[in-house]
Parts: C-alpha cells; sequence; structure tokens
C-alpha cells in the first residue's frame, strides 16, 4: 500500500510540471499571434492606400481600429473568463483571429476594416487574459515568464515587420497575400490549445470567481490603478505610431521601401532581448523607477534624434526606440502581476489598462497621420511622441511605486 502511495505521489508531481510546460507553450502560440497581424501593416500602408484609392488619415485607421476594439472590448474579458472560463474565451479568440485575418485579405475597403476590426477584439482577449494566466500559472516566476510571453510576441512581430515587402513584392504575393499568410499560424494555434480547455476549463472559472469573491477591489478609484492605465496607454501609443508611419516617415528621408521596412524590423528586433530581461529585472527590484527613467529617457533620445539628429546615425536613433519600448512594454506586462494579489485582480486591471490605455493609444496613429497631411511635414507628428515620451515618465513613477491596487491609496 506505502509503494501504491509513493507511486501516485511521483505520478502528480511529474503531473504538475508537464501540466505547467504544456500551459506555457500554449501561452506561447497565442502570444505569437497578438503582435504579427498589427506589425505586418506598417511596410505596406502605401500599397494599400494607393490599391484602395485612401488617404492618409484612413490608412492610419487600419492601425487604429484593432486599438479601439481593444478599447471597448477589454473591460469585459474578464468578466467573460470567469463566467466561461479564460481557456474557453481564448480558444474562441484564436478562431475569431483566424476569420479576422481571412476577412482583412479580401481586395476591398469594407473587408479591409471589418477583418480589422474582428481580429481586434480576437487580440483584445489574448492581451487581458494571457498576463493573468501567467500570474495564475507562474506566480513565484511571473518575471522570467513574462518575458517569454513578451518576447515570443515581439519576436513575431519584428518577423512580420521585416517580411511583408519581400513576400508582397518579391514574391509577388501582394499586400493581401503579405497580410493573409498570418491566418496560418492562428489556426496551427489552436490545435494547440485545445487540450487547455478540457484540461483546466472549470477549475480555472472556479478559481476566478474565488479569487474575486475573496478580494474585490474598485479599481476606478485607484489612482494606482490610474497610472498603470496611463502608463500602458501611453507606450501603446508611441508603439502603434512607429509601427505605422516609421516606415513612410524613413521613405520620406530617402530609404527605399525594403530598407524602411528592415529598419522596423530592426527596431522590433532590439525590442526583443529589453522585453525578456525588463520583467526579470523589474520583479527582482523593491520598485521599477529607475527602469522608469531609463524608458523616459530611450524613447526621447529616439524621437528627438528623428527629428533633428543626423540622417547617417537613423539606425542609433532605431536602437534608442526600440530599448524604450522594450522597456515600457515589458514594465506595462509585469505591473499587471506586480500591483495586484491574484490573477482575477490582474485580469480586471489589466481590462482597465488596455480599455482606457488603447483608446488613448487609438488616437496616435490617426491623429500622426492626420497631422503629416495638414502640414505636409514629419516636425509636429514627431514633437506629438516626444511630448508622449515626457509624460511616460511622470505617470511611470507613480506606476513604479511599490505597493497594491486598492491598499494604500
Amino acid at each position: 500500500m506505502e509503494a501504491v502511495n509513493q507511486m501516485k505521489k511521483e505520478t502528480k508531481a511529474t503531473a504538475r510540471p508537464r501540466a505547467a510546460w504544456l500551459i506555457l507553450v500554449g501561452i506561447i502560440f497565442i502570444a505569437i499571434n497578438l503582435r504579427a497581424p498589427l506589425t505586418s501593416v506598417g511596410p505596406l500602408v502605401d500599397s494599400i492606400r494607393d490599391h484602395l484609392y485612401i488617404s492618409n488619415t484612413l490608412a492610419g485607421m487600419i492601425t487604429t481600429v484593432p486599438l479601439l476594439a481593444f478599447a471597448f472590448f477589454s473591460p469585459f474579458v474578464p468578466k467573460l473568463a470567469r463566467r466561461f472560463g479564460a481557456e474557453g474565451v481564448l480558444l474562441v479568440a484564436i478562431i475569431f483571429l483566424t476569420i479576422g485575418i481571412g476577412l482583412r485579405s479580401v481586395s476591398g475597403v469594407a473587408t479591409l476594416y471589418i477583418g480589422t476590426a474582428v481580429l481586434g477584439l480576437a487580440i483584445a482577449a489574448g492581451n487581458v487574459l494571457l498576463p493573468s494566466l501567467i500570474k495564475r500559472e507562474f506566480p513565484e516566476k511571473m518575471g522570467i515568464m513574462t518575458g517569454v510571453y513578451s518576447i515570443s510576441m515581439n519576436l513575431f512581430g519584428a518577423i512580420a515587420s521585416g517580411i511583408s515587402v519581400p513576400v508582397a513584392l518579391g514574391l509577388g504575393f501582394g499586400w493581401q497575400g503579405a497580410l493573409g499568410m498570418w491566418a496560418i499560424l492562428s489556426f496551427v494555434s489552436i490545435l494547440f490549445w485545445l487540450p487547455q480547455i478540457k484540461r483546466r476549463s472549470d477549475v480555472a472559472r472556479a478559481s476566478m470567481a474565488h479569487q474575486a469573491a475573496e478580494k474585490p477591489v474598485n479599481l476606478w478609484r485607484s489612482p494606482l490603478a490610474w497610472k498603470v492605465t496611463l502608463f500602458m496607454g501611453l507606450q501603446s501609443m508611441v508603439f502603434y505610431v512607429l509601427v505605422t508611419w516609421l516606415p513612410e516617415l524613413l521613405k520620406q528621408q530617402g530609404m527605399t521601401a525594403g530598407q524602411a521596412g528592415w529598419m522596423l524590423s530592426i527596431m522590433q528586433m532590439t525590442v526583443l532581448p529589453v522585453t525578456f530581461i525588463a520583467p526579470i529585472i523589474a520583479g527582482r527590484m523593491t520598485n521599477q523607477r529607475i527602469l522608469v527613467v531609463i524608458t523616459a529617457c530611450c524613447l526621447f533620445i529616439g524621437n528627438i534624434g528623428l527629428l533633428y539628429g543626423s540622417y547617417q546615425l537613423t539606425l542609433m536613433w532605431i536602437i534608442f526606440l526600440g530599448i524604450g519600448a522594450g522597456l515600457s512594454f515589458g514594465l506595462a506586462m509585469i505591473f499587471f502581476g506586480l500591483r495586484t494579489r491574484n490573477a482575477q485582480q490582474a485580469a480586471e486591471l489589466s481590462g482597465m489598462a488596455q480599455a482606457f490605455g488603447y483608446l488613448l493609444a487609438s488616437t496616435g496613429p490617426t491623429l500622426f497621420g492626420y497631422l503629416h497631411d495638414v502640414t505636409n511635414s514629419w516636425t509636429t507628428p514627431l514633437l506629438l511622441l516626444v511630448g508622449a515620451s515626457i509624460l511616460i515618465l511622470f505617470v511611470g513613477m507613480g506606476a513604479g511605486k511599490n505597493q497594491y491596487v486598492g491598499e494604500g491609496e
């Protein structure tokens, strides 16, 4: 009997790490779909604009539409997760992501924006729920797991930026094929996530509901939650403006479409090691204010460099922007876990931050394009990013304070 009991204990001990690896693989496969469908657009903006005869303002809306979807849908995602389980919500989201990518790739203005809205809603679910899943499944390794999640997302975002023009022009697939090919990856992710439905859905839903009952917090009245939200929104605005307009800006400074696309890819490749390291370092610090200062300085220098610096030093400005974007994103992601007590609070804070944060961010690409149309210059639009870099410093100093939402405020 003792031998049998010992075998059962060993089996459970083996199953736990195996289960953890299974859900980590699933999280990674979802994460790699959260940036690529968006970052693949930037290098192709001019091709889409010229093919469909739309203005720069409307072209900016291609990136703005998913940000609006993030803003309006994110607050409902934690409620859906409590009712149906985070795993089930994520499965439906990946399915709709595949559908949205396919619709967007059909040649037409209406399908372009409808498909973009659908994939935006799907990505919103992943954005909100993955940080809370990491806190729930890996509470003692939140820094490194957030780093793995972040680097997976940004790696494929960088690849998407770099190969968009070669696939569209070099292989002759056009902008439709370059955007549509990402449906293959999202479909594969469905297959990798299916095992989670059977294994975790009921347990996860019960756990989330228990946590919600145990520690209710009104985030809307929490100054700390609003600082995290503003930090999330400002860093997202800077990132999505750059993803949308950096290639076009660089082309007007003398680069070819391919060179400009790869420059954006280099920026995102710079983001990769930073997004991995930043959460690990942040998780080991008493507070994250020094990282906030470094973040704001890098973004400020990069944007000022694009505006007033030498064209020969463009690569350096791009690297500064990549470091700043990586730090700000890594901090935003880990703030959801560091500033909350449990996974449910993390989901609620993530939903709030992504709702109002992305609503703020959604103004960026369209406003940037509009200012360029009105002034016929990049000076005023780039000053917008310089101002955002300064605001990131102020709100980040509050978000980096060592405390929990709803406590000691």
